[in-house]
């Protein structure tokens, strides 16, 4: 079943509130995916420093010690590591290009996988009830311009922090998924054959890994979504978000629910009203639902849907 909120911030004056609003979403979600759960937050500058890049990973049992170690002597020559630990989330950031210190995370800690990373982004999964994830995530504490979460009810794949929502396999950008591919082995072996990796069996990777090989061959979002309504089959209502705004949209015949809310202040995606019904001025807000197969995407200057 799943639930899927998100949550844009026009206003500077709300950023700080970013965590707050967004916990009050997620756990109003919880009975719709009670197995797991996974947020992803952008622009906290306490979790991701001015001038840093951040990779949010899964360890496994390496201590944080270790960790900040084996990432320092992959990076000779710069400063120190900032190193936070999330129940099973590890998020490490450094003054360096996303891309160094991706190659860096990943040629000194073979076994870890990666679940996100960016110069803007950190993403936090774990196993359990959303309620006590959002917790175990400090989320209360989060701020930010932007934010999305996901409880998880798993119907395609094992319940396992990899196998958790957001997906984020590409420089800060996150996908999130209620519903099912069903040709999502079809389209994995070709972006296998293309030489994509896969962390998980969920079909929901797939659908990531679509969206960031279309927007590293130049496409935008809007685009990159209209090619994946082409090729995916199925049931689904996905909220996927980048550097610089989020996108929603839905199947052929909108089979799984979505509710959109906008005011001057905030634009808020959820699964359903409860969700959303706690947003300061929601009250006043523009509520609709999305139409099938249309892109609605906005980004930080204004809408473009």
């Amino acid at each position: 079943m799943c639930g899927i909120v998100g949550l844009h911030l026009r206003d500077p004056e709300l950023y700080p509130q970013l965590g707050r609003l967004l916990e009050t979403m997620l756990c109003q979600m919880g009975d719709r995916g009670p197995d797991s759960a996974g947020v992803a937050v952008y622009g906290d500058h306490r979790r991701v420093p001015v001038g840093h890049a951040a990779v949010s990973l899964l360890p496994g049992t390496i201590s944080a010690g270790d960790l900040a170690q084996a990432v320092r002597n992959a990076l000779p020559g710069a400063p120190e590591p900032v190193v936070t630990e999330a129940g099973v989330t590890t998020v490490v950031a450094a003054p360096v290009e996303a891309e160094v210190l991706l190659a860096a995370v990943r040629g000194s800690l073979p076994h870890a996988t990666v679940i996100g990373f960016g110069t803007d982004l950190a993403v936090y999964k774990g196993i359990g009830h959303p309620r006590e994830l959002a917790g175990t995530y400090d989320l209360t504490d989060a701020q930010g311009w932007q934010g999305l979460g996901h409880t998880r009810m798993a119907t395609e794949s094992a319940v396992t922090p990899q196998g958790c929502h957001p997906f984020s396999v590409g420089p800060d950008q996150c996908l999130v998924h209620n519903g099912s591919f069903a040709n999502h082995a079809t389209i994995r072996r070709e972006l296998r054959a293309a030489g994509h990796v896969f962390d998980s069996e969920n079909d929901s990777e797939v659908g990531a890994r679509f969206v960031a090989d279309r927007l590293a061959q130049g496409e935008d979002l809007e685009k990159a979504l209209r090619l994946l309504c082409e090729r995916f089959d199925g049931f689904y209502t996905l909220l996927v978000t980048s550097a610089d705004g989020f996108a929603v949209v839905r199947d052929a015949i909108a089979c799984k629910p979505a509710i959109i809310a906008e005011t001057d202040r905030w634009v808020a995606m959820a699964s359903e009203y409860r969700a959303l019904a706690e947003l300061p001025g929601v009250e006043r807000a523009r509520l609709y639902e999305p139409e099938p197969e249309r892109v609605y995407a906005w980004t930080r200057e204004g809408v473009t849907a």
